[in-house]
């Protein structure tokens, strides 16, 4: 009866009601066209290469890569490359370079460039803990100063560049009139594990060789990564594959690794590469079991060479060593690394020095309050356009600067390379 009803019925209806339901009608089909036009337009965003998206979070160097240089610096002896070296020679070109601390040696590629690219230099200091790459850049330095001028007075020291105090204080008092005293004018540290370590399965840093669980990157170090696996406690086990190799089943590796070693306990490489590869999810396929057998070695590395706790302490000393003025670049190449080198430098622009014990931690987060971050133009430095001032300092990068394309085609282990630069005041504040 309704259906027949309702089309005698809706000429009686008011012109009010009619208008309601056109004007609702109209809203919902609005409605709908909308979402369809949002949905279209966020499967469009959606579609769009990974590469792409991931560009816009990057701050890539716009200094030209010469190949050229790459190559000659290049040490022929091992497939090393030296990594943002057009950069780091950009980040000490403005400075009349007196004298130069190269915090990590390893196959001499960015001394030799620097060295060459300042004649004035007067003082050149070369440290590294690894004595196979201190072994390998020694001839390299001695033949490059060889033909420079006798004012150019060299030092090489086997020693981690935490003691960069030590070795300072030691030059001072062998020959005073350097001028180390008030500082030195450029410090340099290239952080991470060099080709010629990764490549050398003895040392037991590759995931791709067999070899020993050793990861020490001093020979004469006491702690190797098979010790942490074959005798450290479950959740301290499972603490650094947490917090060194930011591994999310972490939970489950630390048990796998613990019932593992309770019946054949770890001494190569290929073994924990074995237990890796049979507890990844197969849906991951080989970038899975790939990905996180790096993370895995990763926290084992920094584990053993206490690589974090060293490198803040030591970012504290080279600043206190750098004359007014001078400059501090330091390359990192994971999260852990850069993410201490960029609050460590904001603390030094703001502070000046290391944390007070008696100081709450809180205090740390407001240090943005102090300091301005401004943009820079007609000085020269383009490429260093975004910076941050402190009281104390100016951090040169307010992002850090990563490998261009060309460079990372040409050499594709400097792909996470990131370089963060600061330097000290010219005057006294």
């Amino acid at each position: 009866m309704a259906v027949v009803l309702r089309p005698f019925l809706s000429p009686f209806l008011s012109s009010s009601h009619k208008a309601l339901r056109w004007k609702a009608t109209t809203a919902t089909l609005f409605k709908h066209s909308k979402a369809s036009a949002s949905g279209v337009q966020k499967s469009k965003s959606k579609s769009k290469p990974k590469a792409l998206v991931m560009e816009k979070r990057r701050t890539r160097s716009g200094v030209e890569v010469d190949l050229g240089l790459l190559r000659r610096y290049k040490d022929n002896n091992t497939p090393h490359l030296p990594v943002l070296l057009c950069e780091v020679l950009r980040c000490f070109q403005p400075l009349s370079l007196r004298s130069f601390v190269d915090c990590t040696l390893g196959a001499g590629s960015h001394s030799c460039a620097v060295i060459e690219g300042h004649e004035e230099m007067e003082l050149y200091v070369g440290m590294d803990v690894d004595p196979v790459a201190h072994k390998l850049a020694l001839p390299r330095i001695h033949d490059l100063v060889s033909n420079r001028s006798p004012k150019l007075k060299t030092y090489t020291q086997l020693t981690n560049f935490k003691n960069i105090k030590r070795v300072l204080h030691a030059i001072e008092i062998k020959d005073d009139s350097l001028g180390v005293s008030t500082g030195v004018d450029g410090i340099f540290i290239d952080l991470g594990v060099s080709s010629m370590q990764v490549d050398c399965s003895e040392r037991g840093f590759s995931v791709l060789q067999d070899g020993p669980l050793d990861m020490r990157m001093d020979s004469q170090g006491s702690l190797k990564a098979e010790d942490i696996l074959n005798s450290w406690p479950e959740d301290e086990i499972g603490r650094i594959l947490r917090d060194f190799g930011e591994e999310s089943n972490w939970m489950y590796l630390q048990k796998q690794i613990v019932t593992a070693r309770a019946s054949r306990p770890f001494n190569s490489t290929g073994q924990l590469l074995k237990l890796i590869r049979k507890n990844t999810t197969l849906s991951q396929g080989r970038k899975g079991w790939m990905k996180t057998a790096t993370r895995v070695f990763q926290a084992l590395r920094i584990a053993v060479n206490q690589e974090l706790e060293t490198l803040e302490d030591s970012l504290y000393s080279c600043f206190d060593c750098l004359a007014p003025g001078g400059r501090l670049a330091v390359i990192s190449f994971h999260s852990l690394e850069d993410r201490i080198v960029k609050q460590t430098f904001l603390h030094l622009v703001n502070h000046g020095g290391r944390p007070n014990v008696n100081q709450h931690e809180d205090n740390d987060h407001h240090c943005k309050e102090d300091i301005s971050e401004v943009e820079v133009e007609g000085d020269g430095e383009t490429w260093f356009k975004d910076r941050v001032h402190g009281m104390y300092g100016t951090i040169m990068t307010k992002r850090p600067i990563t490998p261009s394309l060309e460079e990372e085609t040409f050499n594709p282990r400097c792909r996470s390379a990131k370089l963060r630069v600061l330097q000290k005041p010219s005057g006294p504040r």
